[in-house]
């Protein structure tokens, strides 16, 4: 059996610790002439891709998920969470792949006619897995977005699921995914089965929890540095010992690679330490 984990990576540690139950607020609004606010969703209704890459974006960024257990109401996390919620939508694509793979006419496995293209099964064993098991295979976190209902209509989009990929177990075709999801905070034991030894034919998807899974998908996924708008990290040693100049200590990015170096002027030289 082939197992991968990402190293480092555990729901109950590096996931949000608050579950997707938010309040009833607007996730956004436009503001318009004459300071007129609209507000645009709910976010009681769920806000799921938003914290899946949010923890997606915190790994990577090094930080520390935090503490709270319970849903802000507001503030630089709630705002952090609603914007990537938005990212995660994948525009204009996004929903248009969604609405097929929740068409009701397409089917769960391979016809001799395919109107709507491969059924199901097919894509999720012949595009989605391999996307997400070289992902994994990387180290890299992989966003995931769960088909939970049949529906032509654009307002059951809301039915569906994001989750985050941390690690997967291969026993001969018998696949487990192992997932963050955002509805189970601090568990470690979530995961996704299916065999991919048939793509043609209909293949069933297992979920821990008892969720309907018709199909999934690799979500189009890039990184934003949650430090930008989350507040400051934590705090960190730049240097054993002090680090300054008579004449002044002052950062700003020298080599241009968009991070802070330390710059000292004394009286007789200048001198700068690079961010690394």
């Amino acid at each position: 059996m082939t197992s991968v984990r990402v190293p480092g990576f555990l729901p109950s540690t590096n996931g949000l610790h608050f579950s997707n139950s938010w309040p009833s607020l607007p996730i956004w609004t436009i503001t318009l002439p004459g300071n007129v606010t609209i507000p645009i969703g709910n976010a009681s209704n769920g806000m799921c891709g938003g914290m899946t890459y949010t923890v997606r974006d915190m790994f990577q960024a090094g930080v520390k998920p935090p503490g709270d257990t319970t849903a802000p109401a507001g503030g630089p996390l709630y705002d952090y969470v609603a914007s990537r919620l938005l990212d995660s939508f994948n525009l204009p694509y996004g929903p248009g792949i969604y609405l097929t793979l929740m068409n009701p006419a397409l089917p769960d496995h391979e016809t001799w006619i395919e109107l709507l293209g491969h059924g199901r099964a097919w894509r999720m064993i012949n595009e989605a897995w391999p996307t997400i098991r070289k992902d994994l295979d990387n180290g890299v976190l992989c966003p995931v977005s769960l088909v939970e209902i049949k529906s032509l209509s654009a307002f059951d989009l809301g039915h569906n699921h994001q989750v985050l990929a941390y690690g997967y177990d291969l026993n001969g075709s018998a696949l487990t995914l192992h997932l963050y999801d955002p509805n189970y905070p601090d568990n470690d034991t979530v995961t996704m089965s299916l065999d991919i030894s048939h793509p043609d034919h209909t293949t069933d998807v297992t979920y821990s929890t008892g969720s309907t899974v018709w199909c999934f998908f690799r979500s189009d996924y890039t990184f934003h540095d949650p430090r930008l708008a989350t507040g400051f990290g934590p705090n960190e040693d730049w240097t054993h010992g002090a680090y300054y100049g008579t004449r002044g200590t002052f950062f700003a990015d020298v080599t241009g690679d968009g991070r802070a170096d330390a710059i000292v002027v004394n009286d007789d030289t200048v001198t700068v330490r690079r961010s690394i």
